[in-house]
């Protein structure tokens, strides 16, 4: 059995069963790390942080750390459509360890968690950040909002809302940048090779698939330019 260890989780199904809004969000989060060490790290922890734990527990793992893809409440915690979601407070004060975020995106965490600049751990593109043995590779993908980041772990990628099997994210809500979005799904996620699995932060037209399929199928990766992007967006 190999040493990674990963779990994907489905809001309203695999945790948070009893709150609708989870169901209803489609949220993924991930627990990512290396089973010999018994450590791991959770990406995005938001809607049921003791359910989160005890998943880790229960698979003899101990969770050391956060990776954040970006600062939108249901991925971190906070208030939203009236209706407040557990997040990075509940984790920290449950489970103390560090919460990693690009730079950029930090003061948004920062303002929607009411987390202080002492519990975010800042990062720049192309940062690593190791659980054990395993390392995992930050990758900044600026359009959903300015510190947006992905998360590579050898041939796998954990896009948050940058980009899902089917789609992409938002870029009309506060900090949305869609010339941002497009050079990221144009150029900085070209590099990611064929059979790397996408592995995306809400259930939107899928759980997991190859690079490689998703290229052929998502219609936001086929535009031809700037301008085609723009008017696949509405603008």
């Amino acid at each position: 059995m190999s040493r990674l260890y990963v779990r994907q989780l489905l809001g309203g199904r695999d945790f948070a069963g009893a709150n609708p809004a989870a169901h209803g969000m489609q949220n993924f989060v991930y627990l990512v790390g290396d089973r010999d060490a018994g450590e791991c790290l959770v990406v995005d922890p938001a809607w049921g942080i003791d359910d989160l734990l005890a998943v880790a527990a229960a698979d003899d793992m101990k969770i050391v750390g956060a990776l954040c893809t970006h600062y939108h409440p249901d991925h971190i915690g906070g208030s939203m459509f009236g209706f407040e979601v557990e997040g990075l407070p509940t984790l920290l004060a449950r489970n103390p360890c560090p919460v990693h975020a690009h730079k950029a995106e930090c003061p948004g965490i920062q303002k929607v968690t009411g987390l202080s600049k002492t519990d975010l751990t800042p990062h720049e593109s192309g940062d690593r950040v190791r659980v054990g043995e395993v390392e995992v590779e930050l990758l900044h993908t600026p359009g959903h909002t300015p510190g947006s980041l992905c998360f590579r772990i050898r041939e796998a990628v954990f896009a948050g809302d940058t980009l899902f099997l089917q789609g992409c994210g938002r870029v009309d809500l506060p900090g949305g940048d869609p010339d941002e979005m497009y050079y990221t799904l144009s150029q900085r996620l070209s590099s990611l090779p064929d059979d790397t699995i996408l592995f995306p932060g809400h259930a939107y037209g899928g759980e997991s698939a190859p690079m490689g399929v998703v290229r052929k199928t998502n219609p936001y990766l086929q535009t031809e330019n700037l301008a085609a992007f723009r008017r696949t967006r509405g603008l």
